[in-house]
């Protein structure tokens, strides 16, 4: 979870373009997920991510809605090159096989993540308007973090199950978990 920016130096503009990109990254990370493992049953891993991506598309759509009306069409001045990993999950997380719970665990540390990187960013940030989106921002990560924990506490055992085991468990379902979870 890194940024090339110097966030002391972060205008509120600069602020909000950082936000979406965070968004944006975690969207583009967790499509790539959902297409690399293909979805092969309602519920399945893949549903999970792909639910994600659509949780983090609309959380950087409202960003970016509020970016517009406070700077209009200004043109960014911060890159997605300047971020990596911030609140994406982590490239080598998907297996083909994997369980509803570990996808859900995927994205438990990813809102982590992101909650670390707001809390760390406000100990630089000095521009009040600054510091108070990213504690606004870091409040959201929080309240992602405690959503994913209590769909976590509420899996069936069945969404322990890696799909190579699904066999195991006839009737299951265990690929039956995501849908709906973050609309």
């Amino acid at each position: 979870m890194t940024t090339k920016l110097d966030l002391s130096k972060l205008s509120l503009m600069d602020a909000l373009d950082l936000a979406t990109l965070i968004e944006v990254e975690a969207y583009k990370r967790y499509t790539q997920f959902a297409d690399q493992l293909g979805s092969s049953a309602e519920g399945d891993a893949a549903s999970v991510f792909a639910s994600m991506a659509v949780n983090e598309n609309k959380h950087g759509e409202q960003i970016a809605e509020r970016r517009i009306a406070l700077f209009g069409d200004q043109r960014p001045q911060v890159k997605i090159t300047d971020i990596f990993d911030v609140e994406a999950p982590d490239f080598g997380a998907p297996t083909h096989d994997m369980s509803p719970l570990k996808a859900y665990l995927v994205a438990l540390s990813s809102e982590r993540k992101a909650f670390a990187f707001y809390d760390q960013a406000l100990r630089r940030v000095t521009h009040p308007e600054v510091k108070a989106l990213f504690e606004e921002l870091r409040d959201e990560e929080a309240e992602h973090v405690q959503m994913i924990e209590a769909i976590i506490a509420q899996l069936p055992p069945e969404a322990r199950v890696d799909l190579e085991d699904v066999d195991s468990y006839p009737g299951s379902d265990v690929r039956r978990l995501a849908k709906d979870r973050f609309e």
